[in-house]
């Protein structure tokens, strides 16, 4: 077969984008790659739901409504596990007083497991209204509930099944000490509920407390964050809403990847992008704004590297405490467009070692050519791999790939890109859930041609000006 050198293709790739290349070997290798639509971002349009656990008594209506009232500028649902209690039957009923209703099968929790997943996949359900007078959750009309940013689960037993768990972003632990617990319980009982307190402190010693030491205290491990002294934690209690008020303006693929950081959007980051995805842009208009962006998610980028404390004497003679940067660095860009990014990243990090990955497919057998040259202690170094569109994330995937193959530990990765396709962030946090992808914005998706939409075109040849080279495009991509 009539192979071009690697010198060739390093010659074509100054003039021509490669970006638009799908590794159909990569998908040969891996069984098959599922073809992604615009729809595919519908999966990750799912609300925020977060779990409240605690023994009876707890605390853990007063955490949900501190919660809920500091977010009422949001959609936020309550749910309460004790709306899916069993129904009694009639021997049940004969002896209710010897009815465990603090032991987990005593909750329809396969109705609840169901009714939490159209809630998180963002469709309206019906929640049933349990009757504690006739222990039926029949007698009223079902809550109806729509959609909402926020869902929060409350209920003694809400962490015990991992179906359940599996569902949050979120799981709380109100831990409160044994004799709070107890004290409001028998106030709670005996005046609201009108029984003598024999009866609470029989039932206590009975169902209460050994279900708290078998099932809920047990529980407790499975919290991310754990509240002692329930609504009186003031503290905890704003920390967790400003955590869920950061969660909420991040893209949604954030709360599934802890490894993706896009940059916070404002006015000007908004137009820039207006500017470079409008076709009718100038070259030197689209170059211009391009830089801009590419700087920004540069900077972004390099604030995610490791630092060291250092203490500095300044002009009037006193002391700064502050950082010194990552000095163990280097860039590697995926030829072509990767090289747009390559004067931002050395104008913020002077006489930075960069590499380059030449990605092509060849024929149509679907084998990989791999031009690669990296610096020769690359493994010793954190890296900054360069490529201002994610689209499928297969020859993101085949970079990052080389580059640990080359001996760097996957988490000294940080992966810079303008705009990402969900698809391909997906693969890529998937695959390397150790790496960090930083980006500017994140777009609907891919179209049946595998492009970026609404996308900016062809990167590479916008920003150097061979758009319009159909010979030079067909000599280097033959």
């Amino acid at each position: 077969m009539n192979t071009k050198s690697v010198e060739d293709l390093m010659d074509c790739s100054s003039e021509v984008h490669y970006s638009g290349f799908h590794m159909d070997g990569i998908e040969q290798r891996n069984g098959g790659t599922e073809q992604p639509t615009t729809s595919a971002i519908d999966e990750y349009k799912q609300p925020f739901l977060i779990g409240v656990a605690g023994g009876s008594a707890s605390g853990k209506t007063a955490v949900c409504d501190m919660i809920i009232q500091q977010l009422h500028d949001q959609r936020v649902v309550l749910v309460n596990q004790d709306s899916f209690y069993h129904n009694l039957t009639e021997e049940e009923l004969k002896r209710v007083q010897d009815y465990n209703f603090d032991h987990p099968e005593a909750f329809d929790t396969e109705r609840l497991v169901t009714v939490m997943d159209k809630l998180k996949n963002s469709q309206a359900v019906d929640i049933p209204k349990y009757d504690f007078k006739a222990y039926k959750n029949n007698v009223f009309p079902a809550r109806r509930v729509n959609p909402a940013d926020v869902i929060i689960l409350e209920g003694i037993l809400v962490f015990h099944d991992p179906r359940v768990r599996a569902l949050m972003n979120m799981k709380i632990f109100v831990d409160t000490d044994a004799d709070v617990r107890l004290s409001r319980r028998i106030k709670r009982d005996t005046a609201d509920n009108s029984r003598n307190i024999e009866a609470v402190l029989d039932q206590y010693s009975k169902f209460v407390k050994p279900a708290f030491d078998d099932f809920i205290l047990p529980s407790k491990k499975y919290a991310d964050i754990i509240i002692p002294r329930g609504g009186d934690n003031h503290v905890a209690i704003d920390l967790i809403v400003q955590h869920i008020r950061t969660k909420l303006g991040q893209h949604d693929l954030c709360k599934i990847y802890p490894n993706l950081y896009v940059i916070q959007s404002t006015f000007q980051i908004r137009g820039m992008h207006t500017l470079i995805r409008d076709s009718q842009t100038k070259k030197h208009d689209f170059v211009f704004y391009a830089d801009r962006l590419i700087r920004l998610v540069v900077e972004h980028g390099l604030g995610h590297l490791p630092f060291t404390e250092k203490q500095v004497i300044t002009p009037t003679g006193s002391v700064y405490s502050g950082v010194d940067f990552c000095k163990r660095l280097c860039g590697v860009s995926i030829i072509r467009s990767g090289e747009s990014m390559e004067n931002a990243l050395r104008a913020c990090c002077k006489g930075i070692k960069i590499g380059k990955i030449l990605i092509h497919r060849e024929g149509d057998n679907g084998q990989q050519l791999v031009y690669e040259k990296l610096p020769n202690d690359i493994s010793d170094r954190h890296v900054l791999l360069l490529d201002p569109i994610l689209g499928t994330g297969n020859s993101a995937v085949e970079a990052i790939s080389l580059i640990i193959r080359k001996g760097v530990p996957e988490s000294n990765i940080i992966f810079l890109n303008l705009i990402s396709a969900p698809q391909g962030l997906h693969m890529v946090c998937k695959r390397f859930p150790r790496i960090k992808i930083v980006t500017s914005e994140i777009d609907i998706g891919l179209n049946e041609d595998f492009r970026v939409i609404p996308g900016m075109g062809e990167f590479g040849d916008r920003y150097f000006g061979t758009d319009d080279d159909d010979e030079l495009v067909e000599s280097c991509s033959r």
